[in-house]
């Protein structure tokens, strides 16, 4: 697979540009997007603009269409807000984490329909700056600011799914 060589995005203009030449093929590698995505270093200046807040939940504020492959978006929590469980069925998340801390819990998926309690699988604490293939998110922190990249019906290199 076809890997762009990685250039340190100096602007958040930067680093859209490059996903949009990176998701121009029909396969992309995580990995590279991954790289891509912890090369862009947080600058409030360029995305503050995107950072809608609302006290009752979280918010979710598009930042780019992509190329008709991806959303890119700017994800902001109040303190105390969640989101439900969920998965992301047949599309991948990226994050990268531009302001605050996030709690991440993982649940094991469910053998059965059974009405049964969901059974925590792992839990992680994600620091600024850093950036995660995820599944879901569940904040502990005043202020949050995540950007998220969701991909949809695009091949994805397994290497990182096994």
């Amino acid at each position: 697979m076809e890997h762009t060589e990685v250039v340190k995005p100096e602007t958040l203009d930067d680093l859209i540009q490059t996903l949009h030449k990176i998701f121009e093929s029909d396969s992309i590698n995580v990995e590279e997007v991954q790289d891509i995505m912890e090369a862009y270093e947080t600058n409030p200046q360029e995305w503050m603009k995107y950072a809608k807040f609302d006290q009752y939940r979280y918010t979710r504020n598009l930042v780019d269409e992509g190329n008709g492959k991806f959303n890119l978006m700017i994800l902001c929590w109040g303190e105390g807000h969640g989101s439900s469980i969920h998965d992301h069925t047949d599309s991948h998340c990226f994050m990268k984490l531009l302001q605050g801390q996030l709690k991440e819990t993982l649940f094991h998926w469910p053998e059965s329909k059974s009405q049964g309690p969901m059974v925590q699988k792992s839990q992680r604490i994600l620091q600024e700056n850093t950036v995660a293939y995820i599944n879901g998110e569940e904040p502990d922190c005043v202020r949050i600011v995540s950007l998220h990249l969701l991909q949809t019906c695009i091949l994805v290199s397994r290497s990182v799914f096994q």
